[in-house]
């Protein structure tokens, strides 16, 4: 089984890259946020694949900017009625981090966003991924402790876009001190009616400085 490639970029269409390894061409297939993060033409990449056969389709290679989003991809599909094509569109609208703290909100509206994800489908993802344990190997990966911080935090204040904020930063990795300070800053420039988009994207180009 295939579990990461590194190779040069050959084309990009809108569900899948082509990955020039050694010059044997891969398809991988990649959700929007993936394949928006791809480098240009004829640069290399890296990308973390999960190999699944598909019945009548032969194997498949879908490919990944990180570890932990191909194992909330895996994760994804152990809930009934989820594939790779629904996995691929949570993953699309949420982080692995948000995805963690919307679970532990009970925030099916946020996974709902995602293309082929109904309300149904949606409050299924958020009940069943709140009860799975997420500190073990192979769920979301070597960052599992900065995401079960960031569910006992989204808990604490499910309804406040500050505290899901903080939550997602540290289920990028960020340590909670340093995410409440961002998103703090963030207020500060923003406003306390800020959304949480903006301000992880404001506290995300903070850090980035």
């Amino acid at each position: 089984m295939i579990g990461r490639l590194r190779g040069l970029v050959a084309e990009v269409g809108e569900e899948e890259a082509l990955i020039d390894v050694g010059g044997v061409g891969y398809v991988v297939r990649c959700g929007s946020r993936t394949l928006g993060r791809l480098p240009a033409l004829g640069d290399e990449t890296v990308l973390h694949i999960e190999s699944q056969w598909a019945e009548g389709q032969g194997m498949r290679l879908y490919g990944f900017a990180s570890r932990e989003e191909r194992s909330a991809f895996v994760l994804l599909q152990t809930i009934q009625g989820v594939g790779p094509k629904a996995a691929l569109g949570v993953l699309d609208v949420l982080t692995p981090g948000e995805l963690a703290a919307a679970a532990a909100r009970g925030d099916k509206a946020s996974v709902a966003r995602a293309n082929g994800v109904g309300p149904k489908l949606a409050l299924r993802i958020v009940t069943e991924l709140k009860d799975k344990p997420l500190g073990g190997p192979g769920v979301f990966g070597a960052h599992a402790p900065a995401l079960d911080q960031a569910i006992a935090v989204a808990a604490a204040a499910p309804a406040s876009p500050a505290g899901s904020a903080v939550a997602a930063l540290m289920g990028l990795g960020t340590a909670e001190m340093i995410a409440r300070r961002l998103v703090d800053q963030a207020l500060a420039r923003l406003g306390e009616e800020a959304a949480e988009g903006a301000l992880i994207k404001a506290a995300l180009q903070e850090l980035g400085r």
